[in-house]
């Protein structure tokens, strides 16, 4: 089997595929295991996953490495997948380093495919990046003691919200309306502070020279303007994704995402997606659900390659594991 895609549910459909008795391979574009939860927000909270009332992202990745790990996985990393071509009954899929990957069965675990942060767009923008103006935190310590200004109105904004409170010297939510996408409980938890909600206001002209030292909001009502000192911007406004290649291989698409069936299979016969880059009705974008799919598939593609093995191979409680 081959996974496409290192975050968490192809992580863990690598491990469960050990499990299952069948070799597998991992390819992955970036350089680290664990997708978004490493290369996005690993200092971030996660509290939605069984076991953990609260977990780091970069710690919850570095456990299901190590899961995965159990089974010692073929790692193809800093590689894009660019082709999948069927060879007899089974497929072939070409790295972008032109290397031929031959396998029996395909799992896209792609998250949301290739990912570029949405920009406030305002001028000046990609002057300040690094230079006081990120997307998303990669760590937390560099905003102590900082005026910091969050851009958002989701879970990541608020999250961050919340998690550079204790460290920064003031924190403002910017939000261009009052109507939030975050879970109600952690907006009630960011109104328990002293952070101030800047509401119906978008960010117009950042301001410094070699760092940000404020910005122009703008009333997007009133379209008044006022000016805001801080020295760091957290912008979380959503992410643009792209499937790349994977849209150009006969697999069926629909709104940027990979249509399959209760069984988490594609309209190509072996070959299954699972995550958040796969679609179906009733979908729920979380690791928690992303992982049952990956098991589930991984089960289904073991049937399909030796038709005697049964579907369900127990509890894992009941089996013998590798040593750690």
């Amino acid at each position: 089997m081959t996974i496409i895609g290192g975050g968490p549910v192809g992580l863990f459909g690598a491990f469960y595929a050990g499990l299952r008795g069948m070799s597998v391979r991992i390819i992955d574009s970036l350089p680290d295991l664990g997708g978004q939860l490493t290369a996005l927000y690993p200092e971030k909270y996660v509290y939605d996953m069984p076991g953990f009332p609260e977990v780091l992202a970069k710690d919850l990745a570095d456990q299901l490495v190590k899961q995965a790990g159990r089974f010692a996985p073929d790692l193809v990393l800093s590689r894009t997948a660019t082709e999948l071509e069927k060879s007899g009954d089974d497929w072939v899929i070409k790295t972008d380093d032109g290397e031929i990957w031959p396998t029996k069965t395909v799992i896209i675990s792609a998250g949301a495919g290739a990912f570029s942060p949405t920009k406030i767009g305002c001028e000046r923008e990609g002057e300040f990046l690094g230079r006081g103006l990120s997307y998303g935190v990669r760590e937390k310590a560099i905003f102590a003691d900082k005026h910091c200004l969050v851009v958002g109105g989701g879970d990541s904004a608020f999250d961050w919200a919340l998690a550079l409170h204790p460290i920064a010297s003031s924190i403002k939510l910017v939000h261009r309306s009052d109507r939030f996408r975050a879970h109600e409980e952690t907006i009630e938890q960011l109104k328990q502070t002293d952070a101030e909600f800047c509401l119906w206001e978008t960010v117009k002209e950042i301001h410094g020279e070699d760092h940000v030292t404020g910005v122009t909001l703008e009333n997007s009502q009133s379209k008044e303007t006022r000016h805001v000192e801080c020295d760091a911007i957290i912008v979380n406004i959503g992410f643009k994704s792209s499937l790349g290649p994977i849209k150009d291989w006969g697999i069926n698409i629909e709104k940027n995402q990979v249509v399959v069936d209760h069984l988490y299979q594609t309209n190509l016969s072996g070959v299954f997606a699972v995550g958040d880059v796969c679609s179906f009705d009733g979908k729920l974008k979380l690791i928690a659900t992303g992982v049952g799919e990956a098991a589930t598939a991984v089960c289904i593609a073991k049937t399909m390659i030796d038709p005697a093995a049964k579907l369900f191979p127990g509890h894992s409680s009941d089996m013998e594991m590798p040593s750690h």
